[in-house]
Parts: C-alpha cells; sequence; structure tokens
C-alpha cells in the first residue's frame, strides 16, 4: 500500500513539474541566445563536392570537367557558364546553384523558437516560384520560362527543400528542350542537396 502510495505520489509530480514547465514558457519565459539553433556550417569545398557540370554546357573546344566556381559563406553560389563567344557551335549556357542552410529565429515572446527545418520550409513555401513538383522525395518547386523565338531557349528555376537546407538551382541553355532543362536542374539540385549534408 505505501509503495503504491508514493508510485502515485511520484508520477504526479512528474506530471506537475512537466505541465508547469509548459505552463511557465507559455506565459512568457524569456528565449535565450541558447535556445536557437545557428545555421549549420556548409562545406567548404561543396561546389567542388557537387562534380562536373560539363554535361549542362556546350562542349567547348578544350573539353574536359568543369567545376564550378564558388562563392559566399553561410549562403554557398556555385557558377558555371559558357558563352557563343567562347565555342564553335551556336550555343550558350549558364548555372547557378545557391546553396543555404538556416539557422532557427527568435518566435517571440512565449514561443518557442523556431527550428532551423522551419525556418527552411517558411522560406520555401514563400518563394514565389508557384509549380510544385509531387513526385519528388523532397519538397520541389520548378519553373520554366521560353527565350527562343522557336522553343529552343530555357531558363530553368528549381527550389528544393531538404531539412535545414534549401537549394536553388537557375540553369539557362540554347539550344534545348523544356523537359530536358528541367531534369538537368533537378538532377544538380539533387547534388547538391546530398553534398551539403
Amino acid at each position: 500500500m505505501g509503495s503504491r502510495l508514493v508510485r502515485r505520489t511520484a508520477i504526479g509530480c512528474g506530471v506537475a513539474a512537466l505541465v508547469g514547465g509548459g505552463v511557465g514558457f507559455a506565459v512568457g519565459e524569456p528565449v535565450t541566445p541558447e535556445d536557437i539553433q545557428p545555421a549549420r556550417a556548409l562545406p567548404k569545398d561543396l561546389c567542388a563536392r557537387i562534380g562536373d557540370v560539363a554535361s549542362l554546357l556546350p562542349k567547348a573546344s578544350g573539353g574536359g570537367p568543369v567545376t564550378m566556381t564558388q562563392g559566399g559563406t553561410t549562403a554557398i553560389t556555385c557558377t558555371a557558364g559558357s558563352s557563343r563567344a567562347k565555342v564553335r557551335a551556336y550555343t550558350s549556357a549558364n548555372v547557378k546553384v545557391t546553396v543555404t542552410a538556416y539557422g532557427g529565429r527568435d518566435a517571440g515572446a512565449g514561443n518557442p523558437p523556431f527550428t532551423p527545418e522551419q525556418m527552411a520550409k517558411r522560406t520555401f513555401s514563400r518563394s514565389p516560384i508557384k509549380a510544385v513538383d509531387q513526385d519528388r522525395p523532397y519538397p520541389t518547386k520548378v519553373s520554366r520560362t521560353e527565350s527562343g523565338l522557336a522553343g529552343e531557349s530555357w531558363t530553368v528555376h528549381a527550389l528544393v527543400q531538404r531539412a535545414d537546407v534549401v537549394v536553388l538551382v537557375n540553369y539557362t541553355a540554347n539550344p534545348i528542350g523544356a523537359d530536358s532543362a528541367q531534369q538537368a536542374a533537378l538532377a544538380l539540385a539533387d547534388r547538391a542537396i546530398w553534398e551539403s549534408k
């Protein structure tokens, strides 16, 4: 009998502590800087890890693999391009990949701070890119813009979110089909997501 009473008392105290802690936070317990998760550091060689993008660009006279040029710190930008002046054929292409790792944020008095994943998700959902691809392993938005006279030039914007990371790929090429450009942009976004882990 005594042990049963002790056990019930202990359980009751534990529940009270949990409820009390929750109520205490709800009525305005302050959030300290230590409560907010910072953005994680992305690999310093992220663009090199993404690898060769020569297949996305026209074949230049030199040939060989093409590694994108890297810039930025919190948001890393990888770029590569080939203009018509550098190749023998009437072709051109440019690719830009922006990889952003999000940190948490204060959500206001009495609220738990936003997590890095919540901040990435908010950025993704607020993007002006409207079309959402439902058959993808990660949340994905894609837009395609035709710029040629006969559908031979396309610009594709692909936005992908995984956990705390958002990847934006901007790919413009001429000549290229819309579906081919989109597949190339999505494949590049997937590589960037994988290498940003």
